[in-house]
C-alpha cells in the first residue's frame, strides 16, 4: 500500500497519504480507536472499498481506483474475519464451514473432510452440528475462524475479532491466531484493545484521524504468498 487515501461522497476522508508494508508470514497489528481509519484500511485490502488514491497490491493483484474485474480471484487468497462473526444464523456451525468450500465447487467428500479437520483445530468438532444459536460468541467466532481458514489462505484480514469476547475467550481465539503465524499465515489483525496488543506483542501500525502515526518508514505493501 503506497500513498493510500480515501475520500468518501460525503467528504470524509478516511484514510490520508498512508504507506506500509506487510510482508509473507508477518503478524501486524493495524491500530487505533474506533473511527481512526483501521477498518477502511481493511476494506481496500479486501476490495469493499477503492483507494481514492495511491496503489496497492494485495497477494499479486493490483487494486486501482478505475475498478478491478478480479474480485473474486483475490478473495480467493485470503480468509475475513469480522467483530460480529456474519454467520448463517440458521444453518450448523459445519453448514457455515462448508459454505466457504461450496462456494469453489469441491466435491462433497472433500467438503467434510475439510470441515472436519478445521473444526477441530478450533476445538468445535463436538459442536459441529450445533445450530449457531446455540452456541456462545466465542464459538461463533471461533467458527467463523474456521470458515475463514478452512481453504488454507495465506493471507488473513481479521477485524476486532475479540471486541464481543470476555477475557477467556479472547484468549482462546489469540491461541489460534498465534498459532496460524507460527505455521506462515500472514496476519493483519485491526484493533482498538492496546491491552490485547500488550498480551501478544507483534508490530504494530498505529493510526489516527486516517494516518500513520508510528514513524515507521515502509513505502509498499504486498501481503504476498
Amino acid at each position: 500500500m503506497a500513498h493510500v487515501s480515501k475520500t468518501f461522497p460525503n467528504r470524509i476522508s478516511a484514510l490520508s497519504d498512508v504507506s506500509l508494508e506487510v510482508l509473507p508470514g508477518d503478524f501486524v497489528y493495524i491500530a487505533g480507536s474506533s473511527g481512526s481509519g483501521k477498518t477502511t484500511l481493511l476494506r481496500i485490502l479486501f476490495c469493499a472499498e477503492r483507494p481514492t488514491h495511491g496503489e496497492v497490491t494485495v497477494n499479486g493483484f493490483p487494486i486501482t481506483q478505475k475498478g478491478f474485474n478480479k474480485v473474486h480471484q483475490l478473495r480467493r487468497t485470503m480468509g475475513i474475519v469480522f467483530q460480529d462473526a456474519k454467520l448463517l444464523q440458521d444453518r450448523t456451525a459445519s453448514d457455515n464451514v462448508a459454505f466457504a468450500l461450496e462456494a469453489t465447487g469441491q466435491f462433497q467428500r472433500e467438503v467434510k473432510r475439510k470441515v472436519s479437520e478445521i473444526l477441530t483445530q478450533v476445538g468445535l468438532q463436538e459442536r459441529r452440528e450445533e445450530p449457531i444459536l446455540a452456541l456462545s460468541a466465542g464459538e461463533q467466532q471461533r467458527v467463523a475462524i474456521a470458515r475463514a481458514l478452512v481453504n488454507d489462505p495465506p493471507l488473513l484480514l481479521v477485524d476486532e475479532p475479540t471486541g464481543n469476547l470476555d477475557a477467556q475467550m479472547t484468549t482462546d481465539v489469540m491461541r489460534i491466531f498465534s498459532k496460524l503465524h507460527q505455521k506462515g499465515t500472514t496476519v493483519v489483525f485491526a484493533t482498538q484493545n492496546m491491552d490485547l496488543i500488550r498480551r501478544y506483542p507483534y508490530r504494530t501500525i498505529q493510526v489516527t484521524g486516517g494516518k500513520r502515526v508510528d514513524g515507521e518508514t515502509a513505502l509498499n505493501t504486498k501481503a504476498e504468498a
